[in-house]
């Protein structure tokens, strides 16, 4: 990827169905940016955790388990490229049974230590050699970049996550209804927020967007404005 618009660093981060994912991508991909999903990473060692046979309780365990994964995670906004080897596991690590132990697994504090350092490294690679990158997850904002230059915390009712939530699994041929898709998010919701080791809650420098009444063209034309308020793209930086 060569030199894009952004400069420096989007931090995303936010709970399950708020589009974060979406439009992150699609943020990256206007601005010729790098992309970061650190929720797919803590997702493949939960797969790797699950085929181990290993109690996603058990921390010791899983922390073995996610040191000998072999993790590989692509940067390209236009594609999901992540695999256990060479083997794509994109659209395995969004089954039920994945999305079911990923905060379990993911709230491993050695588990995260691990990710975050691996995390840290992906955007010193991707700013080297793009410019910038957006990073979307639950902590990019508070502890993988904390000296972001721009840190977004995208929110919506309950209600709205659930139904988009259900949409994407339909849309993927994947089994789901509104209410249970809604008691799974507000069950990973309690976890994520409640957890010892950095827990999902907006930094305090934080811009808000609350995305219940937006599509995703309007969160991304948003975002877009924020980036060029900040001076961030270098087309704006240039002038």
């Amino acid at each position: 990827m060569g030199q894009g618009e952004l400069r420096g660093v989007v931090a995303m981060d936010g709970p399950s169905g708020t589009g974060k994912s979406t439009v992150a991508r699609r943020l990256a991909d206007a601005l010729g940016a790098a992309y970061l999903d650190t929720g797919a990473m803590y997702r493949v060692v939960t797969l790797a955790v699950l085929r181990a046979g290993v109690d996603p309780a058990d921390a010791s365990a899983v922390l073995r388990c996610a040191e000998s994964t072999d993790l590989r995670i692509g940067t390209d906004p236009t594609r999901a490229d992540v695999r256990i080897g060479d083997e794509d596991v994109a659209a395995e690590i969004r089954l039920a049974p994945v999305t079911q132990a990923v905060s379990a697994v993911s709230a491993v504090p050695r588990v995260r230590e691990l990710l975050v350092a691996r995390q840290r490294q992906v955007v010193s690679e991707a700013r080297g050699r793009s410019g910038g990158i957006v990073v979307e997850g639950r902590d990019i904002g508070t502890v993988v970049v904390p000296d972001a230059e721009l840190k977004v915390y995208l929110t919506a009712s309950a209600d709205a996550r659930a139904a988009r939530r259900s949409a994407q699994d339909a849309a993927a041929g994947r089994s789901s209804t509104v209410d249970a898709t809604k008691a799974d998010v507000e069950r990973r919701d309690r976890l994520d927020s409640t957890r010892a080791a950095s827990p999902l809650r907006p930094a305090v420098d934080a811009v808000e967007v609350d995305t219940t009444e937006l599509d995703i063209p309007g969160v991304l034309d948003r975002l877009l404005g924020m980036v060029r308020e900040r001076g961030l793209d270098h087309a704006v930086a240039g002038r």
